[in-house]
């Protein structure tokens, strides 16, 4: 409830999530990382976000940031990576400009939903650089100490809200070329760090990552809200019925079963494409554009699956689960919120996956 109300994950629990390593696992062991395996972290980000959606986020986020500031050229890991604990916010949403100046970028605009900005030591921050050839623009990802951008007090939603995803403002900030990551080789599997190129840990795709990263902070409060609703439904009976116990009801276990079973399922679909990336990783072996299609529908179906999980358990759990002190209806919203996320989004990665299955181009490069 704290969190939701300074709409920020709080210091106590940044703090928790630092002395237990979470920001340690996608950097560099030569800095004192750990270089988590992907189950390994599927496994902790499904935990953190079981306690709390918001903080679970938050680290998914910036475990994805860490993983992507070790593909930068090796000057810019040693700025970054001055400490273990490092932590590193990011975003995707390119609105701010870059222009070419001596020695490399000046950055310049807003960013929106940069999620854990306000505990965030670094952001990386998308901005577009016009190729000045007439070719479509460059995507670049531009590290940038948070004490050069302004963050603003913009973060105020109904789902996944403490997890500070603000708005961050660069203003003419001065990038140098060694702190610029090119977008485009880096989806075709190219990235500049000379010391992580050969290890097959940072081989893996960024975005097939992001897939496994918001699939854990889906499974996380659809199993939390399953064990809630497996409590309370001994605790309280259903208002103006005969079952003065909800456990007693037929209706409760169709409920509770059906829960269930799309949790199961959501497990499922998630074990399968992490043990495909890590297959992968292991043995080198390319990826078909079906494969990396499937893994991204994966995604959006694993967020899909807890959200009607959780929309059932929800609708089940009576007015009382209303109030604000009550975890389910936070999980409600934060798998509302996660569905809605533009590259989790179950409709859109299904097209995705359906267009490639039939034979035509995927239509994005964001594979």
């Amino acid at each position: 409830m704290r969190a939701e109300l300074e709409r920020r994950v709080t210091g106590e629990v940044v703090a928790a999530l630092t002395e237990a390593g979470v920001h340690r696992m996608n950097v560099p062991r030569r800095y004192g990382g750990y270089q988590t395996s992907l189950h390994g972290q599927v496994d902790v980000l499904s935990e953190v976000s079981a306690a709390c959606g918001s903080a679970g986020f938050m680290a998914l986020i910036q475990a994805g940031c860490a993983f992507i500031a070790a593909l930068f050229p090796d000057e810019a890991q040693d700025e970054i990576f001055t400490g273990p604990d490092v932590r590193v916010s990011g975003t995707l949403i390119p609105t701010a400009k870059a222009l070419p100046a001596e020695g490399g970028y000046v950055v310049d605009g807003t960013s929106p939903f940069a999620t854990g900005c306000q505990d965030a030591d670094w952001h990386l921050l998308t901005a577009v650089a016009d190729s000045g050839d007439g070719r479509p623009p460059d995507l670049l990802w531009t590290a940038v100490p948070m004490t050069d951008l302004e963050v603003l007090d913009d973060w105020n939603v109904s789902g996944l809200a403490g997890s500070g995803s603000n708005s961050v403002v660069a203003h003419d900030v001065q990038v140098p070329a060694h702190r610029v990551l090119p977008l485009g080789p880096l989806l075709g599997g190219a990235f500049p760090s000379r010391r992580n190129r050969a290890d097959p840990f940072y081989g893996m795709p960024v975005l097939l990552l992001f897939c496994a990263w918001t699939a854990a902070g889906a499974l996380g409060p659809a199993r939390a809200a399953l064990a809630e609703f497996g409590e309370r439904i001994h605790q309280r009976g259903i208002t103006y019925t005969c079952y003065e116990h909800q456990h007693e009801a037929p209706v409760t276990h169709l409920q509770i079963a059906e829960a269930a079973m799309k949790v199961s399922c959501a497990e499922l679909l998630t074990a399968d494409f992490v043990s495909l990336i890590e297959s992968r990783a292991g043995d080198g072996q390319p990826y078909t554009p079906e494969e990396r299609a499937r893994i991204r529908a994966q995604c959006g179906y694993v967020a899909r699956l807890c959200k009607e999980a959780v929309d059932l358990i929800g609708s089940a759990s009576g007015a009382s689960s209303l109030r604000r002190e009550v975890p389910v209806q936070r999980a409600v919203r934060d798998l509302n919120a996660l569905n809605l996320h533009s590259f989790v989004n179950p409709a859109a990665n299904l097209e995705l996956y359906g267009r490639v299955m039939s034979g035509l181009d995927a239509g994005t490069p964001f594979l």
